[in-house]
């Protein structure tokens, strides 16, 4: 028996398991979900078999859809790398990336990245999605993206973690708070404060509860009056005088140079931390994933500081 099967159709079902959804494989593969769903059945006839079940909320492959599911990634993935071969050959790698990250890595680090490789690649596209540090690890763990940048470690045996850049949590007040005043700032003077901070999830929210658990405090001890998504947002605050916060020193540089608020080290607390480039050790890279994976790596080696 002679089976045909259609690059477009493999993809679809590739997706359709990666994202456990035909709407959010449709929006992935810019396809409308009448597509998707023809893609599958017209798959599934070739096949004489069926390969998702359906009947959960959550779609998920049958024993003959798991079996399908792993050749059908060699397959793509043999027919990218002969592209990649091809268009190497003919000096021009063309492509899109697609990279998740941080707040404060795509803001700050990322662009420095980007800036070197576009010079080497100038035909590569790229797909920025934004997450907080533990969704990324999320995102990579259930197969959506190949690899991100991340503020904080979370423990897997899967995944590998390459070192990008320290960074600092410090805290910044506004330039009439009578923090100014104090010879030495402690933690008893910051609780006095209003506290902003980013919402439960973030890199530096992370690294400042591991931090006051340290010293066996927590963030309860705190008054916090505003939680957000956003850097920029609690920088804004900050400077109005509605509160303090911790932030990323990489995110406020320039706001210290021109003296928009004030910016302290807390003696009582580790707020170091490092930007991780982060992606699943024993999962197939693209070519284009694996070069830019390489290339990130000889650029830590290369970098001057941002």
């Amino acid at each position: 028996m002679v089976i045909n099967l259609d690059f477009r159709q493999l993809e679809t079902f590739v997706e359709v398991i990666n994202s456990k959804s035909f709407s959010k494989a449709a929006n992935k593969l810019f396809l409308t979900q009448p597509t998707v769903t023809s893609h599958i059945q017209n798959l599934e006839k070739e096949l004489n078999i069926s390969l998702l079940n359906r009947s959960n909320k959550n779609i998920s492959p049958t024993s003959g859809g798991k079996i399908l599911y792993n050749y059908a990634q060699d397959i793509i993935n043999m027919r990218d790398m002969a592209q990649f071969k091809l268009g190497k050959y003919k000096g021009q790698i063309e492509g899109t990336l697609e990279i998740a990250s941080s707040t404060i890595p795509k803001q700050y680090i990322l662009p420095h990245i980007l800036k070197s490789f576009f010079s080497k690649y100038p035909n590569i596209t790229l797909n920025i999605l934004h997450n907080n540090s533990k969704g990324v690890i999320n995102d990579i763990m259930d197969n959506r993206i190949d690899f991100g940048i991340v503020g904080a470690k979370y423990n897997n045996r899967h995944l590998k973690y390459i070192e990008l850049i320290e960074d600092n949590l410090i805290l910044i007040a506004p330039k009439n708070n009578n923090l100014s005043n104090s010879k030495k700032l402690t933690i008893d003077l910051v609780r006095k404060e209003n506290m902003i901070l980013r919402h439960q999830g973030s890199g530096s929210r992370l690294l400042l509860e591991k931090a006051l658990h340290d010293i066996n405090d927590s963030i309860k001890s705190f008054n916090v009056v505003i939680t957000t998504e956003s850097n920029e947002t609690i920088k804004k605050f900050v400077e109005l005088g509605i509160g303090v916060s911790f932030i990323s020193e990489l995110a406020v540089k320039k706001e210290l140079e021109n003296d928009v608020f004030k910016g302290y080290n807390i003696p009582e607390l580790n707020l170091n931390r490092k930007f991780y480039f982060v992606y699943h050790e024993n999962r197939y890279l693209s070519p284009l994933a694996e070069t830019f994976k390489n290339f990130v790596t000889n650029w830590i080696n290369k970098r001057v500081e941002l």
